[in-house]
Formats: structure tokens, sequence, C-alpha cells
């Protein structure tokens, strides 16, 4: 029979804690797991269980031990047990721990998207749980591993302390999704990291005529490892001449930015993206 732990915390003093006699509890016990109570003496008695929000109530034969069933105490912690018997009372503490094995795993991976070729640049962090949502504070081996397709598996095996662990990883030279899973024993948690390409790395740009303006595009942008830009990546073109100045910021397509600026004899015609410069022309309008 359980009964609210406020119950129990009200009807015993502080004093009682220092008691000992009829009762005798193991020093710990694991969540879940089925444990008995040695008791002394002789005649009935009432065996109260509080702690961690649960609370048990049972009515005891003095001199035999009290059996409780696997599941009773589900929730680690430090337990009070009050024995009542006659006008007297007897206390003791003990202790419910974790279960060993784990059964849940929380995972958190950060960013969920990023430019490739970053050293270090993907977090994860595990929280290593049992089957009653119970931190296992005992180390525990981990394994953290990062798959994508076009290389080969980075793989990092560390030790959970005080239920946590965490580990970096480099992000791949090539875009794409990669797999991050996180794995204790039999049970394992995955995350999809998506890897995009990077800064586009040199800017080329061409220009020619058409009519009275100029049709600008530059070839087509990669990062440093290859891999196309992102389309809609900002490209910005740029018209001067001796007194004024036209600008254009153009997104990326298909791996290509165009613009088109009126045809300014004797212009500077430049594109830049982000920190990157491209070439400069300098116009001569044709016959």
């Amino acid at each position: 029979m359980r009964i609210l732990a406020t119950f129990l915390v009200a009807g015993f003093s502080i004093t009682a804690l220092g008691q000992s006699g009829n009762l005798n509890p193991p020093k710990s016990v694991q969540a879940g797991a089925a444990f008995s109570i040695e008791t002394s003496g002789s005649g009935s008695a009432t065996l109260y269980i509080v702690g961690m929000g649960d609370a048990i109530r049972r009515t005891v034969q003095l001199g035999q031990p009290v059996s409780f069933a696997a599941g009773d105490l589900e929730n680690a912690g430090r337990y009070l047990a009050v024995l009542t018997s006659q006008g007297s009372t007897d206390t003791a503490l003990f202790d419910v721990l974790p279960a060993s094995q784990p059964a849940t795993l929380g995972f958190l991976a950060r960013p969920s998207r990023l430019p490739v070729g970053l050293q270090n640049g993907i977090t994860g962090a595990v929280y290593v749980f049992d089957a009653f949502q119970n931190l296992i504070t005992t180390p525990t081996p981990l394994t953290f591993e990062l798959s994508e397709p076009s290389e080969a598996a980075q793989t990092r095996s560390v030790v959970a302390r005080d239920g946590a662990a965490w580990t970096e990883m480099n992000s791949a030279a090539k875009e794409g999704n990669a797999r991050f899973v996180a794995q204790a024993g039999d049970v394992s948690n995955a995350r999809v990291i998506e890897q995009v390409p990077g800064d586009p790395c040199g800017l080329k740009m061409s220009a020619h005529q058409a009519g009275n303006k100029i049709d600008l595009a530059t070839d087509p942008l990669r990062d440093c490892s290859g891999n196309p830009v992102t389309d809609g990546t900002i490209v910005t073109f740029t018209e001067a001449w001796n007194g004024g100045e036209t600008t254009v910021d153009a997104p990326v397509k298909h791996g290509i930015a165009e613009a088109q600026v009126p045809a300014v004899n004797g212009a500077r015609l430049s594109a830049a993206t982000g920190v990157v410069m491209g070439n400069e022309i300098r116009w001569e309008n044709q016959p």
C-alpha cells in the first residue's frame, strides 16, 4: 500500500534517525530489483519506506525478512525505513542505486547543419539512463561514430562519468548528410548532420555586351574542397565609373551568379562574395 511521503515526514522526528534496533535493511539495492529487509524481535509491526517520491507501508511479522518485489522501488536516491511496534520506533537509511545496464541515451548533436572541412566542428553529448530513467553515474563505456558515404567513419571511444560524456568530430571534406551515432552496449541513438559547402574559394567573372547593357556572370563557384557553392549564396557585382556606381546583389543559381548593368565606357567591373574578391574588368564599349 502506497501513501503520501508527506505523511511519513510529518509523523517521525529527526531524532529518530539516530536510533537502531529491530530494523536492518541492506546498505544499497538496485533500482527495480527485488530485495528484502531483515527484522528482529517478535510480534507484528508496521514498516514504512519513504523517499524520492515513493512511500510504501507494510504490516510485517518481526523476526522475518520483509520481501519487496521487482519494481517496488524504481527511483534512485536515499530512502528512509521506519519500523514501529508497541510504541517504539526504529529507523535506518539505505540507497537505491541506478541499474548498471544502460536502457536509453539522451543524445545532443550540434550543430545540425555546418560547412564542410571544419576541425572539431561537430559536438556530441550523451546522458546515460537506466530503464527507469535514472541517470547512471557509474563509469560507462561509450562509442561515438560519424559516418557519411564518401569518407571513412570517424570513431571515438569515451567513458561516461557521472552519467555524461561528450566528444568532438570533424566535418567531412565533401558535402552530404552524415549519420552521428552514440552507443553504449546494445543501446544506441542517432542524429543526422547536414554538411554543406563552405565559402567560395576563388571567384572569376566574365562580361559581355548586350546592346546598351553588360551581362556579367561568374564561373561555377566552388568551395576550397571542390564542392559547388550552395544556391542562394549572394554575389555582389559592382560597376564604378567617374562620378557613379551601380551595385547588384545576385544569388547563385546552379553554381553561377549573373547580373546586368549599364554599358558605361571606361567603367571598372568587379565581383565579391563574403570576404572573397574576384577579378576586375575595365570595360570598353564595343562598336
